[in-house]
C-alpha cells in the first residue's frame, strides 16, 4: 500500500514543506492513524493549509487525547490497534462530544461506508489525494460549524457559548446571563473535562487579588445550575476538595 501513492503523498509534503506561504491558524485537528507515514504526510499538509495538528496511534490514545483537548475535527482511521476507529467514535457520541469526525480507511466495503457517514461526517477511502482530503476536510468544518467560520464560538455538548455575540444556547433555547456568569461559563466550557480549582476561576474571572466574598465562586456557580443545569443531562459537576468540571454525567 506505501507504494505509487504514499510516494506522491511524500512529495506533497515536501512542497509544503519547501513553500514560504505565509499560514495562519485555521483550527485544530486530530489526526489518528497506526501507519507512521499517513500520519506525518497528513499532518504535513494540514498544518501546510494553516491546521494545528496533534496525532495519535491507537484508539485508547485517540480517546484520551479528545477528552483531555478541545478540537475542530477528528480524522479517524477505522483500522486502529486497542479500539477500532468505529467504537472510538461511537464512545465520544455516548460521552456527549459531538466533534465532527472524517474516517479514513482501506475498508471500501458499501457497509462501512454506511456506518462511517452514520456514526461520523465523512468517509474517504485509502488510496486518496491530499487535495481531495484537504477539500474533505474543509467541507465538514463547513457543515458543522467547525474552524475559522466559528471562531469564538466553544461548543460543548448541547451547549453552545459564542463569545462574540456573548449568547448562550443549550439546544435551540437560549439562555440569558449576566457578563459574569457569562465569563465563567465561558470558562468552563474552553476548559471542559478539565478539573479547575476555585482559585484558577478566580483568576480566570474575578482576576489575581480579588478581594471580595471568599465564596463568590460557590455563589455564581449556583446561578450558572439554576440557569443551565436546569435542562438534561447536568454539565456541570464539582470535584470535592478540589473544584469545577464541565463534563457529560458518567455512566
Amino acid at each position: 500500500m506505501r507504494n505509487g501513492w504514499s510516494e506522491a503523498w511524500s512529495a506533497h509534503a515536501t512542497s509544503c514543506a519547501s513553500d514560504t506561504a505565509p499560514v495562519t491558524a485555521a483550527g485544530r485537528i486530530l489526526v489518528v492513524d497506526d501507519e507512521p507515514y499517513i500520519t506525518d504526510v497528513v499532518t504535513a499538509a494540514l498544518r501546510f493549509e494553516g491546521f494545528s495538528c496533534d496525532e495519535a496511534a491507537t484508539g485508547p490514545e485517540a480517546l484520551s487525547r479528545v477528552r483531555t483537548g478541545a478540537y475542530d475535527l477528528i480524522v479517524l482511521d477505522v483500522m486502529l490497534p486497542g479500539i477500532e476507529g468505529f467504537e472510538v467514535c461511537r464512545r465520544l457520541r455516548q460521552e456527549g462530544d459531538r466533534t465532527p469526525v472524517l474516517f479514513l480507511s482501506a475498508r471500501d466495503a458499501t457497509q462501512d461506508k454506511v456506518t462511517g457517514l452514520v456514526d461520523g461526517d465523512d468517509y474517504v477511502t485509502k488510496p486518496f489525494s491530499i487535495d481531495e482530503l484537504v477539500a474533505r476536510v474543509r467541507a465538514v468544518l463547513r457543515r458543522t460549524g467547525g474552524g475559522p467560520e466559528a471562531e469564538g464560538r466553544l461548543v460543548f455538548s448541547d451547549l453552545v457559548v459564542d463569545a462574540l455575540t456573548r449568547e448562550v444556547w443549550r439546544g435551540d433555547r437560549p439562555i440569558a446571563l449576566t457578563a459574569t456568569e457569562f465569563n465563567l461559563l465561558a470558562y468552563l466550557v474552553a476548559n471542559a473535562r478539565q478539573v479547575v480549582s476555585k482559585a484558577q476561576i478566580l483568576d480566570a474571572v474575578w482576576s489575581e487579588g480579588f478581594a471580595g466574598e471568599s465564596n463568590i465562586v460557590e455563589i455564581y456557580v449556583s446561578y450558572l445550575r439554576k440557569k443551565v443545569d436546569c435542562y438534561e443531562p447536568p454539565l456541570i459537576h464539582t470535584v470535592r476538595r478540589v473544584g469545577y468540571t464541565l463534563r457529560e454525567p458518567r455512566p
